[in-house]
């Protein structure tokens, strides 16, 4: 028989169960948003910006949607530098193109190592939220702010709730396109969301998301004040298929294409498809974007009308640094990524 716990022991063992996290206090979504506001006129570009790439995904418009930037944020100097190029080689290809700004503040781990800006921004492994909402915030405002579209990876659904009114894509990256959570997240988000093919490089795990994401939903959550809240959802009708590869398997080819579109058929879903020309794709080698892009819009130029969007990883600087007191300015920490001057050939060249 269980004897009941005296009150000096059940002391101990709330104790001991609350010894294994430390909880720090951060402001509400409505603070930060409060306190770095994003005026109308920016609230309508983002608006116009998102419907623009609702117009490529359903095929009313004829541009390639490229979604392109550092493979994560370190320094925002930097990254407002790509920016600024980034600008001006959008509205050189607009004819073409829809550029859109990869502004990734989360970085999803395998196991362990740096989080992203978001989480510890002064990479020093001790973390700071709250700093990190302030200087993200701030970023995307700044980028934002010099007319560009901005994508990022939704990793956190909280996140989404401080970031999300200056995004105008988002993905959900392989290893949280199968979590209930990130579906529940996507169904009430208000821009189009890209699933990425699971880590196995099989479309099954994005098909079943899309499915999802497109229904309403019932979850917890927080509100704009802090509140935990029983959230509602309508459903996300923008979602559609990445290809980003996997376990030593590309998905890039004219016969991989053609199988997801023929997945996507079977599903009832949107069969339109955007290719991630890094990751498994590319082999984590960031020059076999270049040869990769390219064939890809040979494939979309001979006829293929369910291409389209390309995703790019790239920098000032081309490869990748070990994090460390002495940084190469411009240069990633975390994939490796091309470099600008490849990156502008690259995008005149097509």
């Amino acid at each position: 028989m269980n004897m009941p716990l005296k009150a000096d022991a059940l002391n101990d063992a709330v104790a001991a169960a609350d010894s294994h996290r430390q909880e720090t206090a951060l402001p509400s979504p409505e603070q930060l948003r409060r306190e770095f506001p994003a005026g109308p006129d920016l609230l309508a570009q983002v608006q116009g910006y998102r419907q623009a790439i609702r117009n490529i995904l359903q095929g009313r418009d004829d541009r390639t949607l490229i979604v392109m930037g550092p493979c994560s944020i370190h320094d925002e100097q930097a990254a407002l530098d790509y920016g600024r190029r980034l600008k001006q080689l959008a509205e050189a290809v607009s004819d073409r193109f829809l550029i859109v700004m990869r502004a990734y503040l989360e970085k999803p781990r395998t196991t362990v190592g740096w989080k992203g800006l978001l989480y510890d921004p002064e990479r020093n492994g001790q973390g700071d939220l709250q700093q990190g909402l302030v200087r993200s915030r701030r970023l995307l405002l700044d980028l934002a702010g010099l007319g560009l579209p901005l994508a990022t990876e939704a990793l956190s659904p909280f996140a989404m709730d401080y970031l999300g009114d200056l995004v105008s894509w988002s993905a959900i990256g392989a290893r949280t396109t199968e979590s209930q959570i990130h579906r529940e997240m996507v169904s009430g988000l208000p821009m189009p969301v890209g699933f990425k093919n699971g880590t196995d490089g099989g479309i099954a795990v994005a098909t079943n998301a899309m499915k999802s994401a497109a229904h309403p939903h019932h979850h917890l959550g927080v509100s704009a004040t802090g509140a935990p809240v029983m959230i509602s959802t309508r459903g996300n009708p923008d979602t559609h298929l990445v290809l980003r590869g996997g376990r030593g398997v590309t998905n890039y080819d004219a016969d991989s294409i053609a199988a997801a579109v023929e997945g996507l058929e079977q599903a009832g879903l949107s069969t339109a498809v955007m290719v991630d020309c890094s990751h498994d794709n590319a082999c984590k080698q960031a020059e076999r974007q270049i040869d990769i892009a390219r064939e890809v819009m040979a494939q979309k130029r001979a006829g293929n009308t369910h291409i389209r969007g390309l995703m790019l990883e790239s920098f000032l600087e081309p490869g990748r640094q070990d994090d460390g007191s002495e940084l190469l300015y411009g240069c990633s920490i975390t994939d490796p990524c091309l470099g600008w001057e490849q990156t502008e050939a690259l995008i005149r060249s097509l």
